[in-house]
């Protein structure tokens, strides 16, 4: 019994013997729920580093919007140049639609909402040149 007591002795007396955490302390708080970014809206006023650069490339969106379906075929999504071949010979601009409108399991512009139709033919592009 007596070396129970003491282990519990030991044990209780080492968690009090820590050091602070200050994990928790409010300005590493504050850091930890700080946002990682900003929103911008145009009209907005915002500095010229903070506004946007211009279009996104093809391979951006792809990257950001595109790739979760047509980089692995998730839900029929062509992938390979098989694939796209049948939706290639429907032309261009059915292509373009399909992907502005939605088409089978696709939904309006994938995942991208704000995307522009110029950025959504930009991925088109990048992903049927592959």
């Amino acid at each position: 019994m007596k070396k129970l007591s003491a282990v519990l002795l030991l044990l209780t007396t080492t968690a009090y013997a820590q050091p602070y955490d200050n994990s928790m302390a409010e300005d590493a708080i504050k850091k930890r729920l700080a946002p990682i970014g900003a929103v911008y809206l145009e009209g907005d006023k915002a500095t010229v580093a903070e506004q946007p650069t211009g279009p996104r490339s093809g391979e951006q969106v792809y990257q950001a919007s595109c790739f979760a379906c047509h980089g692995t075929g998730a839900l029929g999504a062509p992938k390979s140049a098989e694939d796209w071949a049948p939706r290639l010979a429907k032309g261009a601009d059915t292509l373009l639609k399909h992907a502005l409108d939605g088409f089978n399991a696709m939904p309006p512009r994938g995942t991208c909402m704000d995307c522009s139709d110029e950025e959504i033919s930009a991925a088109i592009d990048f992903m049927t040149a592959k």
